[in-house]
Order: structure tokens, then sequence, then C-alpha cells
């Protein structure tokens, strides 16, 4: 292998596959709030970090059965084997590979309400907006070393929609109440495992208040709704990447 080749295959799995330009189009979904070139380089990274470790537990799946190639039963497995992995759960409900593990719904009466009614309306949003990811997903696949059947790669765009607008929400939501309230944090370990070390001090500090533009989401924020939006090692990696990505910019 060639240096430059070899330099592009290490460099491969760093390059953001959601451009900045995607991410603010989610969040003008939400909110009319202003969105920061930081705060859309950070929610990218985050999104990115999320659908990698989904990628990379199915990608194990499948090597088990000597496959390189995704399919569902793989995201189910995923999931299966780390509870971290379960985010935008509200896709499972617009998805053949979760229908049926997410159980029936039943309205105030007892009448149990169809499929295309817990759906919503189809008005704008992440579901009408999930294919916009589909380049991305296919860029993140191909970084690490996989590809996926084309049902996969629609429940991977479904999760990057519907993770990306819960995160908008709530980044929104943190600058409407200056800050992260009504919020604890809870580890899930078993009794093996050891307790991981909390966040630092400053870091709660920092996401506990905010200040500045309180019509602008901004680097801050997304970093506050990302502790309530993941857990675990997930959580923390999404964080120190983001903030990486966020110095890279800076430093670039």
């Amino acid at each position: 292998m060639s240096t430059a080749t070899s330099r592009r295959a290490r460099t491969v799995p760093d390059l953001p596959p959601f451009k900045p330009s995607l991410v603010k189009a989610v969040f003008r979904d939400v909110t009319p709030m202003h969105v920061s070139p930081a705060a859309a380089r950070a929610a990218a990274s985050v999104t990115r970090t999320v659908l990698r470790e989904i990628i990379d537990g199915a990608g194990r799946a499948a090597a088990e059965e000597g496959r390189k190639k995704l399919i569902p039963a793989d995201l189910l497995s995923a999931i299966d084997r780390n509870v971290e992995l379960e985010v935008g759960e509200k896709w499972y409900d617009h998805s053949p590979t979760f229908r049926g593990l997410t159980g029936d719904l039943y309205d105030a009466e007892g009448v149990l309400v169809p499929l295309r009614e817990r759906r919503g309306s189809r008005r704008p949003g992440a579901v009408a907006g999930a294919h916009r990811f589909e380049a991305g997903v296919r860029k993140l696949l191909r970084s690490r070393g996989v590809t996926a059947v084309p049902v996969m790669v629609r429940d991977l765009d479904g999760i990057a929609s519907f993770f990306l607008t819960g995160l908008a929400r709530n980044a929104a939501m943190v600058v409407r109440e200056g800050g992260v309230k009504r919020f604890g944090s809870v580890t899930l370990v078993t009794s093996e495992e050891a307790v991981p070390p909390p966040f630092p001090k400053d870091l709660v500090g920092a996401l506990s208040t905010r200040s500045g533009d309180a019509r602008t989401i901004g680097r801050d924020d997304v970093l506050a709704a990302t502790t309530m939006q993941l857990f675990g090692d997930v959580r923390q990696r999404a964080l120190t990447e983001a903030r990486g990505a966020a110095r890279d910019a800076s430093a670039g």
C-alpha cells in the first residue's frame, strides 16, 4: 500500500459524513433559533459517533456469520447487546425491522391504535427527511469497511434523522431554559462492572447554566443536549469527539 493510500485509509473514518448544512436544515424543522457553525459541527459529530457505534455493533454481529453486508437482524443484535445504542426510538414505529417488538398501542378506551395512526401526520419531519441522510450513511458504512442491504440503510437513515431531530429539540430547550434543568444522570451497570467516573465538575457546571444569545444555539447547548440523549460510554465518546471536532475546526 502506498503512503498516500495508507494515509487515506487512516483518515477516512474521521471524515464527517453529515454536512453542517444538513444539520442546520434539521434544526430549522424544529426551531426558529439560529444555529452557530460550531453547534452544527458538534451535532454532526455526535450523530456520526452514534451511527458509527451502531454500525460497528452490527458489523460484529455480521462478522460472526462471515458477512460484511449488514442486514436488519444485525441491527437488532447490536441494540440487544448494547442498550446504549437504543437511540432514535421514535423511528421504531415506522420500521418493519422493529415492528412487533415495540408492542401494541391502545387508546384511553382500550381500542388498538392502527399503525398508520401511531405514525402521526405526514407533515414534514424526521420521517419525511430521513432520506437526506442516505449519502452520509453510505459514506460511514464504507469507512467502517461494510455495506448494507437497502432496508438496513433505510433504518440507519431513520435512526439518524430521529436522533438528530431529538438533539435539536433538546438543544433548543436548553437555550430556552438557560441550561440543563429537570435532568439527572443515571448509569446502568451490572453487579460485576465498576461504576464509571462521574462527569467532571466543570462540565456539570457548564451544562447546568448558560450565558449568551438566547436566540442562538451554540456548541455547548448541543453538548448539553447530548447528555440528555445518550448515556454511558457512547455519550462520553460523543462528547469527546464533538469537542475535538470544534478544536480542529478552530485550528483550521
